[in-house]
């Protein structure tokens, strides 16, 4: 048995193992597979494909079924041995297997005549039959006399990362390649999640007023109805892994790009109703719309860029999203065409804002376009509505830079509106601070080397450096699968020097590192609650020149983590990872889908990632994430090539350090671990940003207002992890009128104080009341149902309050009105 959460049997999946080499008929026969593969008749002489073992099947005949089926059976007992019961299961079958009615004509009848013989001879002891995987399951659980209320199978609980198939071969690899995808997959799972909100809420919302105008329903249901389906389909052990082929890759990546395209329409339309303060005045021009994203995304194999928004003397209006179910201050940055510009808020009140300069390389600024960055604040779900406009008036502070370069001083074109002040070198360490850390980066390197937490006066050494892989020097080498590396990491030593540029402002202020591989950004912002409270590091990588390496990122702390380190599985829970010195050094990489953290009995340091990706803590106090793979062969798991297209990587962590209770003296053995409250808060901001959209320069200002659909926002452990419009049963499939809602609590460390975390909600157990949640709409009706929404409660209607048990995902069907 299986158990997803240690403490509750009520999860528990009866599983299988496997216990040879592969899933293909040669190897789940018995233990032989030269043996084994006489048995596959798809192999019989004169087909396609045949046996790599030079014994051949043979097609079963009166003359020889006594003997191929003993030997078949001795296969089978030989299996059995390694099982508790005797019931045995053997699949027949492989990638690519049964397109032509030949090979099912080939399996059965010749497999047919083998259980005949051994069914009609008592004395084999042994009963064979095809089956389906529910006519094994139900044979092993009356054998075993397991049920529901009486288990008599052993229970395992974690997981069994990491896979090897042979000798050292573990499939470490696939957590890595292809970390492009990885991430448009993470921004498309995103921007659905965000377009499925809005869209549900402004449905309702014209429910509720019967103002239906020229809303594109319809439309708009069909493109977020193809956009689950592309983020499904990505979900393939194929895709989401980067072990496809090349065209097979640029196909998905087509599909989650023109998805991210047409959820960006879905949100600006649903964003644009629910902001006009007259209903009546809405219209929707597909090939104009009123509110237009502030970023392009040019290509599938591309990174977004930002829109250059055009600013004159009457106000342009920005409309910001906030797709979290809390309550948000964050700070937003848009580019703006005039260092002359003003930021309102919806009461007309002028806000603090940063100008930042735009830089086309490493010395020369941007005269055409410049950032504007200030604090949103915008309610759960919510619109918050602000104004930009050029002209007189108190200006946005500009930030200050200092450009450290190892080589003689260079000249800094287009710095007009900046103090820009470049340094041949500097000994003393680059500080960046806010309220809560202080961070020491070294003016050599330009990385960070210790982070300070201001309110509890320590300074612990956080070390940031970049590394090399290269692979094996046997036969066998690194693939899209393994990571065969050859040996411990090298330094990453740059090959020219190293440009380092300090961003000093009102806002954020940043160290921006440009090495001949890596751009690495680290940045704080100076900003209340979650947001100041974790360094955000961003890296562009690019080794598209490189031959057989791997580049890495490792942060080394005095952190006394011995061989201990955390990593979530699938964003869900998290597991407990010991490093085994005695393992090869790739058996000790992990995925890495949501975060992973070390700690000590007074603190813990988390690194909250944006993709996934593999990582590991080879030695006490540090974490290592391998950020991007480039390998010229294919390393003979089926994808039959090297990963060579990789694209320009950009990729986003934050690094929070924490201070926690005392540990309790089991702690180390316990078979899960949970993140901080401010760890998941922190995770979300970097997962589900702020979305900020402008109106468009050609379309009429209307009157637009703030937006926000919720009394008060959702406890603080409770996740809103869709609320998604169920398509209607009518023909044509469009919107029906009920909406599935899907709540996780999440599970949290309450060792972890959440004072002066600027964390404005609160827990309560899990309960949540319906009627009071919303501001305008009311629950109509409320129906307990799976977590697919295939089946519900037979008690029909729910009461309107919902009540969640830690670490439990709930569906309803709900109607608003």
């Amino acid at each position: 048995m299986f158990r997803v959460l240690d403490h509750d049997a009520s999860t528990d999946i009866l599983c299988h193992m496997m216990p040879f080499y592969s899933y293909d008929v040669p190897h789940t026969c018995g233990p032989d597979p030269k043996i084994c593969c006489q048995f596959d008749f798809k192999r019989l002489p004169g087909g396609r494909v045949s046996c790599p073992w030079r014994v051949p099947p043979q097609a079963i005949t009166d003359a020889n079924v006594q003997d191929r089926a003993r030997m078949l059976l001795d296969q089978y007992r030989k299996k059995s041995k390694l099982f508790r019961s005797k019931v045995v299961l053997v699949p027949l079958g492989d990638d690519f297997r049964y397109t032509e009615a030949l090979e099912w004509d080939q399996q059965f009848q010749n497999y047919q005549k083998l259980f005949d013989y051994m069914n009609s001879h008592p004395e084999l002891h042994v009963k064979a039959q095809f089956g389906t995987i529910s006519d094994y399951f139900e044979a092993l659980r009356k054998a075993t006399g397991d049920t529901v209320d009486s288990p008599a199978l052993p229970v395992v609980s974690g997981d069994f990362f990491t896979y090897a198939d042979r000798d050292d071969h573990y499939w470490s690899g696939y957590f890595t390649s292809r970390p492009f995808y990885k991430r448009l997959d993470r921004v498309l799972e995103s921007h659905l999640r965000a377009a499925e909100i809005l869209y549900s809420l402004a449905l309702a919302g014209m429910r509720r007023e019967g103002k239906w105008s020229s809303f594109p329903t319809s439309e708009s249901y069909k493109l977020l109805r193809a956009a689950r389906r592309n983020l499904a389909l990505f979900q393939h052990h194929d895709a989401i892994t980067g072990t496809g082929k090349d065209w097979v890759v640029v196909d998905y990546g087509t599909r989650l790009f023109h998805s991210i395209l047409n959820l960006k329409r879905v949100i600006v339309s649903s964003a644009h109703w629910l902001a006009l303060k007259d209903k009546q005045t809405f219209n929707h021009d597909s090939s104009a719309l009123f509110l237009q994203m502030d970023d392009v995304q040019p290509a599938q194999d591309a990174l977004p860029r930002k829109t250059v928004l055009k600013i004159g003397p009457q106000p342009r209006s920005l409309v910001i999203y906030n797709p979290w179910e809390q309550a948000r201050s964050s700070v937003v940055t848009v580019y703006v065409n005039t260092p002359h510009v003003r930021v309102l808020d919806a009461y007309g009140q002028q806000l603090t804002a940063q100008l930042s300069a735009i830089w086309d390389d490493t010395n020369t600024l941007s005269t055409e376009a410049y950032q504007l960055s200030f604090v949103a604040q915008v309610p759960a779900l919510g619109l918050g509505v602000y104004q930009l406009c050029e002209g007189a008036g108190q200006s946005p502070e500009s930030a200050h830079y200092v450009v450290l370069q190892q080589v003689k001083e260079v000249s800094i074109k287009g710095a007009e509106h900046f103090q820009v002040a470049v340094s041949g070198g500097q000994s003393e360490p680059i500080i960046l601070e806010n309220a809560y850390l202080h961070l020491s980066i070294s003016p050599h390197t330009g990385l960070l080397e210790r982070m300070r937490l201001k309110e509890e006066g320590v300074s612990r050494e956080m070390k940031v450096e970049f590394l090399w892989y290269g692979t094996s020097s046997k036969k066998d080498k690194s693939g899209a699968y393994l990571f065969l590396p050859d040996g411990e990491a090298k330094p990453y030593t740059p090959s020219r020097p190293t440009v380092t540029r300090v961003t000093r402002g009102s806002v954020f202020s940043e160290v921006t590192t440009i090495l001949p591989h890596i751009t690495h950004t680290v940045r704080l912002y100076h900003i209340q609650g979650v947001e100041g409270q974790a360094a955000e590091i961003c890296n562009s990588v690019d080794i598209r020149g490189e031959f057989n390496r791997e580049i890495a990122m490792r942060i080394t702390s005095d952190l006394n983590s011995k061989d201990r380190f955390f990593t979530d599985l699938n964003g869900f829970q998290i597991q407990p990872r010991r490093t085994m010195a005695k393992l090869p050094l790739q058996a000790n990489f992990y995925p890495m889908s949501s975060m992973a953290y070390l700690q000590e009995p007074g603190f813990r340091l988390s690194l909250l990632t944006a993709q996934s990706l593999g990582a590991s803590s080879l030695h006490s106090g540090q974490l290592e994430v391998i950020l991007d793979r480039r390998l010229n062969q294919d390393d003979n798991r089926g994808l039959g090539q090297g990963v060579l297209d990789n694209k320009v990587t950009a990729n986003a962590f934050r690094l929070l350090l924490e201070k926690r209770g005392s540990a309790e003296e089991a702690e180390g053995n316990a078979p899960n671990s949970f993140p901080s409250l401010l760890s998941h808060m922190t995770y979300m901001h970097l997962n589900h940003p702020l979305i900020p959209m402008a109106t468009a320069l050609d379309t009429a200002e209307l009157p637009l207002s703030p937006y926000a659909p919720l009394h008060a926002p959702l406890p603080c452990d409770v996740h809103l992890v869709n609320l998604r419009t169920i398509e209607s049963k009518d023909e044509g499939g469009g919107p029906s009128e009920e909406a599935a809602l899907i709540l996780h609590r999440k599970g949290f460390d309450c060792r972890f104080s959440s004072r002066n975390t600027g964390l404005l909600c609160s827990t309560t157990r899990g309960k949540i009341s319906l009627d009071k949640l919303f501001r305008d709409l009311s629950v109509k009706r409320l129906t307990a149902s799976s977590l697919t929404l295939m089946h519900s409660s037979e008690a029909g209607q729910s009461s309107h309050d919902i009540s969640l048990k830690p670490m439990e995902v709930s569906t309803h069907r709900l109607v608003l009105s």
